[in-house]
């Protein structure tokens, strides 16, 4: 009986080192920097959309598993760019989120980033980046607040409302086909635009 409690003394003194020695193993890993991580630009603050000043974004830490597909990275030029909808401070920003190829990439081929400028800058503040509109034209020459309008183009994805503040109207940009650029150019030389506003795209 004595050999036996030795034996069992004996085998758990050895248990408890090899755990002892696991959860110290297990400190060590937990202490130790992490050399693996990415360093991608995400907002400085909460952002509302817009153009972006050189102050906006701010270099951040990410482990590699929680990094978003096409994170910009530290040197990529991003001051003058336009964000187009609101970020929260710390959020990593991506080429969807700032117009150009990577956003107009998730609107199938054939898609152009069109700017117009809204007649009613108040209807215009309703707007957020995915919502559907249809952008109606009436002529200056001739509008006399009876003339009907008529639609030059719809079912048109708001892509950007850059925060701008102009006497000639409030500028949105739309995602639109080179057929519909065309004709919002030329309604909008001779007219004046104003939009309806339907469900948000999906």
């Amino acid at each position: 009986m004595r050999a036996l409690r030795r034996l069992l003394g004996r085998r758990h003194r050895l248990l408890a080192a090899l755990v002892a020695a696991l959860a110290m193993g297990c400190a060590v890993l937990a202490l130790r920097p992490d050399t693996a991580s990415v360093i991608v630009l995400t907002a400085a603050r909460d952002l509302p959309g817009g153009v972006l000043k050189g102050t906006d974004l701010t270099p951040a830490a990410l482990r590699p598993g929680t990094v978003p597909d096409g994170a910009l990275r530290p040197g990529t030029p991003f001051a003058g760019k336009i964000l187009a909808g609101p970020a929260r401070r710390g959020e990593p920003l991506t080429d969807v989120r700032l117009l150009g190829p990577g956003l107009l990439a998730a609107h199938g081929p054939g898609t152009v980033a069109t700017p117009v400028r809204v007649a009613d800058p108040e209807t215009a503040r309703l707007l957020s980046p995915g919502d559907v509109v249809d952008v109606l034209a009436a002529a200056t020459s001739t509008w006399d607040g009876t003339t009907p309008a008529t639609t030059v183009a719809e079912d048109v994805t708001v892509l950007a409302t850059p925060d701008e503040k102009s006497e000639r109207g409030a500028l949105v940009v739309l995602a639109t086909t080179s057929a519909q650029a065309t004709e919002l150019a030329s309604a909008q030389a001779g007219g004046r635009l104003s939009i309806t506003i339907g469900s948000r795209a999906r």
